[in-house]
Parts: C-alpha cells; sequence; structure tokens
C-alpha cells in the first residue's frame, strides 16, 4: 500500500501480532475480509520477519496493506503494568496510536484483553461525560442476538455507570441491529421492582423517569439472556463476565453430554450419522466464530477485542464487525448523547475514575459454541 490514502479511504488498524494463532491467523483473516470488503486499507502492525512469510501467496492483500514494523509484543499472560512499561513498541500499542492519530478509524486484537483495554483508555481515553468504558459482547439467543455489557471490564457498577451502559448499549444496538428502539433490560436477581441492590434499583429509577426516550423493559433475570427478552442486557463487569463463562461451561458439559449419547452404542451412532445434516446446520448456526469481537465502548475511538484463539475466519469476522462500527461515527454518537443527559441521569452524579479488571472476556458465542461439536470430533 505505497500510494498516498485518500481522506475518505476507511482504514483498519492490525495488531498482527496478538493472539494464540498469529500471525498466521490474523493474516488469514485479513486477506477474507478483503474479499468481503475490498476498498478497505489495513495497517498490520508486527514483526516484519514473521509478516513476510504470512503474506506469501496473498498479493491482494500486500496492496491494500502496510506493515508497521514493531519490536515487541504483548504477550497474553502479561499484566497490564507490565503491558503499560513497555509498551509503546509493542504492535498492540502501535495498532491503538493509529486510531488516536487518525491514521485508522479502528483497531482490531485478537491479544491479551487486560493489556488492551489499558493501553485503549490510556491513549484514547473516555469520551466526556461517561464515568467508564465497558466491553460488548454479541450474544446468540433463541430470537436471535443479544448485546450484553460490560462483560469484564469493571469490576463494580454504581447506578450512574449502569446507566451509562444502557446509553452505550442501545447506540451500539442500534448500530448492530439496526433497530430504531433497542429495548433495554437491567440484569437482576428478579424482575420485581423491589429485588436487587441499591444501585441496580437507582438505576432502574433514573431509566424510568419522565423525559428518558430509552425503550427500557425494566429488570431481566438470567434466563432472559439466551431468550432474547430484550435487545440490550445491562449488567456490571463482574456479573457479566461470570454470566458468560457460566455459560461457556454449561455449554462444554452439554456438549460432553452430546457426544457421549452419541457414541454410547451402535444405534446412537447410526442415529448421529443420520442426524449429521441437523448438526451441521446447528454447528454453522452456534458457530463462535460467527460473532467473534467484543468492543470497546466508551472510548474516543473504536476498539474491537478479537478472541485470542480464534483462526482466520473469526478474525475477518471480528473486522467485519469493526468496519460496520467505523462507518458509523459511533463516539461522536456517544458523545452527542452525553450531552443531552435526562435530569434523572444527571441526578445519579458525575462521572468517577475507571477501575478497569485485568481477566479475559471471550465471545458470547465461544460460550455456547461447544454445544454443538459432532462426536466424532
Amino acid at each position: 500500500m505505497d500510494s498516498p490514502r485518500s481522506p475518505r479511504e476507511l482504514v483498519v488498524s492490525i495488531d498482527a501480532m496478538g493472539g494464540d494463532n498469529a500471525p498466521q491467523a490474523i493474516i488469514d483473516g485479513v486477506a477474507i475480509a478483503h474479499v468481503r470488503h475490498p476498498k478497505v486499507k489495513f495497517l498490520l502492525h508486527g514483526d516484519h520477519a514473521r509478516l513476510q512469510p504470512a503474506l506469501l501467496g496473498k498479493p491482494a492483500v500486500k496492496n491494500v496493506a502496510q506493515v508497521v514494523h514493531c519490536d515487541d509484543t504483548v504477550g497474553m499472560e502479561d499484566k497490564p503494568s507490565q503491558a503499560l512499561r513497555r509498551g509503546r513498541n509493542t504492535s498492540m500499542w502501535r495498532a491503538i496510536d493509529s486510531v488516536r492519530s487518525k491514521e485508522a478509524q479502528v483497531a482490531v486484537s485478537a491479544g491479551n484483553t487486560g493489556a488492551l483495554m489499558a493501553m485503549s483508555m490510556f491513549q484514547l481515553r473516555t469520551i466526556p461525560g461517561l464515568s467508564r468504558p465497558a466491553i460488548a459482547a454479541i450474544w446468540p439467543t433463541i430470537r436471535g442476538q443479544t448485546v450484553v455489557l460490560d462483560v469484564g471490564a469493571n469490576v463494580d457498577s454504581d447506578a450512574r455507570q449502569l446507566v451509562d451502559f444502557a446509553i452505550l448499549g442501545e447506540a451500539f444496538a442500534r448500530i448492530i441491529f439496526g433497530i430504531e428502539r433497542p429495548s433495554v433490560g437491567l440484569l437482576n436477581i428478579g424482575a420485581e421492582e423491589v429485588k436487587g441492590n441499591d444501585a441496580v434499583k437507582a438505576a432502574a429509577a433514573a431509566l424510568r423517569a419522565p423525559g428518558v426516550s430509552m425503550r427500557f423493559h425494566g429488570f431481566v433475570e438470567g434466563d432472559d439472556i439466551s431468550a432474547g427478552t430484550v435487545d440490550v442486557v445491562v449488567t456490571s463487569g463482574f456479573t457479566g463476565n461470570i454470566a458468560l463463562k457460566t455459560a461457556e461451561g454449561t455449554a462444554r458439559l452439554i456438549g460432553h453430554y452430546i457426544r457421549s449419547a452419541m457414541s454410547r452404542s451402535l444405534f446412537s451412532r447410526i442415529g448421529y450419522l443420520l442426524a449429521k445434516p441437523g448438526f451441521g446446520i446447528l454447528r454453522q448456526k452456534m458457530d463462535p466464530r460467527v460473532a467473534n469481537g467484543g468492543v470497546f465502548l466508551g472510548l474516543n475511538g473504536t476498539i474491537v477485542k478479537s478472541h485470542g484463539g480464534t483462526d482466520g475466519i473469526g478474525f475477518a469476522n471480528a473486522i467485519d464487525l469493526a468496519v460496520e462500527m467505523a462507518q458509523s461515527d459511533f463516539p461522536s454518537q456517544i458523545a452527542d448523547a452525553m450531552s443531552h443527559l435526562p435530569d434523572s441521569f444527571a441526578a445519579l452524579g458525575g462521572p468517577k475514575a475507571p477501575t478497569i479488571d485485568t481477566g479475559d472476556a471471550p465471545s458470547a458465542t465461544e460460550a455456547v459454541g461447544t454445544a454443538t461439536q459432532p462426536a466424532a470430533e
């Protein structure tokens, strides 16, 4: 990509060294994404010596991508503090910095979640008026898909922060699902108004107040997430991450049951063969790569986190999400929303300094995709 970039060109900044299968899976994903988005350009941040072999046989990618050499990488086990100390010459830092400097509209990384959030906050900062950023995941449901946030950025959240997450989630669902007025629910231990802690009750009261245009459903319970009761489920990062990983464990258990049942006897094996087309459809619908990508919402720039263990197909789907977000100008929409807050929101107090968790937040679809693996696998 030698020619100067047009001001209107959409550029995606890639952490080419992040993830368990980098750089090959990352380059494979870029190649697939290029077919889907032929006008999009890419900045590939990473070790030039390792990227060149991965680019062999991909001349189309070379025509739309520029390799930006970086001497260092952020390991999947590195603490955010360690990554920040040596971060300026890592592929992750450079990928985010390209968004900060307006060289790219969005960055994608499959690297260390805690380090990515810490670096993103340090470089991009939170949108004025927002208390904290959040990680949003797209969760497969009976009705289709639901946005769940926060799924791991914040250990705890007060009422003001939950309201901020509702604003972020509503805007995100509007962009991703194309719904003019998405329904929003607060995750709680029951649907009754008397249940829940003080933060959840206060947030619900603010969202129900006169003058709030949000389509607030009220409280939802854990089983409402997969049922698709609402378009957006709002919760603290502590609870959201537990819900996500509980679903993952449940899916693995169900997958174990299915494999055991299908291999128990000759008749069950024959039954599996007869039902194989149906299992194929189910696997395709629940493929964790389809909804790969969690979005860091609330920053002055767009960052998409791919699952660390994904392959080229999954990473390409994360790029799809990044392109959609870049075309929407999401940060500007949130900044405008924060400048016109209802009185009930302002009454909850101003933003507080963020406390970011460093745990990994897997994609929501990964949590349920395990159950669709056939007995033969």
